[in-house]
């Protein structure tokens, strides 16, 4: 697993200084609209929904923008969409199991979009529950080294909170917990006074993939591709990838 978290970290890192910016700003507030339509307005008594401001935030929308997608997803503004979630799966290169999670208000132009970023860069896409078995959905929150901040003071502050592990990611810990738990460990971390840098639900293989250099840039690709589409929210992959590869792209 270390190299596919080693690979999400790295994607957060490099979405905050993206050229990309306003696809990844489109993304954030498209989870607020969703999760203020199907949990309310509220965020107070609705976990997701606050997730995602504080990770809209994290990320720098403006707070006009994410009130705006409150009032939408609520129903108080027009305007907001119907958006539709929809899983794909597929195989990419080297035979890494690839998922691909949507959030469209066009199931077609979805489909058609993901079938051609596969089919363009060596992937194929595949039947419901073909890989998805080799995927467990967790919670899984990044939280920035500063300072004498340890691994046991990570641990310490999250272990009522549902947390099951700890890891050292280098220039971050990783916790890992129930995808229920997830914000109830945001909350207990910021509660200790510890920085949150993410707070995600995120699909973790149970088996990696092992890949040299070449193929494993031929996977980023193909990653890449997906998460173009508009319609594309989060790709999940069960590869490991050398450092100096993720270090290239």
């Amino acid at each position: 697993m270390s190299g596919h978290s080693k690979w999400a970290t790295t994607k957060h890192k490099k979405a905050v200084v993206d050229a990309r910016r306003g696809k990844l700003f489109a993304k954030l507030i498209k989870n607020i609209e969703v999760a203020a339509r199907s949990g309310g307005g509220d965020p107070a008594g609705n976990p997701t929904l606050a997730d995602a401001i504080a990770k809209a935030k994290g990320n720098s929308v403006p707070n006009d923008n994410i009130d705006r997608a409150v009032r939408r997803g609520a129903g108080l503004d027009a305007g907001g969409a119907d958006w539709e979630s929809i899983m794909y799966e597929g195989y990419g290169p080297g035979g890494v199991a690839v998922l691909v999670e949507c959030l469209t208000d066009n199931r077609n132009r979805a489909a058609s979009e993901v079938r051609t970023a596969f089919s363009r860069n060596g992937g194929s896409l595949a039947d419901p529950g073909s890989v998805s078995y080799l995927f467990a959905r967790k919670g899984v929150v990044l939280v920035p080294k500063s300072g004498p901040l340890t691994e046991d003071d990570v641990l310490g502050a999250v272990l009522d909170a549902g947390a099951e592990e700890v890891n050292d990611l280098g220039d971050t810990f990783e916790v890992i917990a129930e995808a229920t738990d997830v914000h109830a460990v945001r909350v207990a971390l910021e509660a200790a006074g510890i920085p949150v840098e993410s707070a995600d639900v995120s699909f973790l293989p149970s088996v990696s993939v092992p890949l040299d250099d070449e193929t494993g840039r031929k996977v980023l690709r193909l990653v890449d591709a997906l998460e173009d589409s508009d319609d594309v929210q989060n790709v999940w992959a069960n590869f490991d990838i050398s450092d100096e590869v993720l270090e290239s792209v």
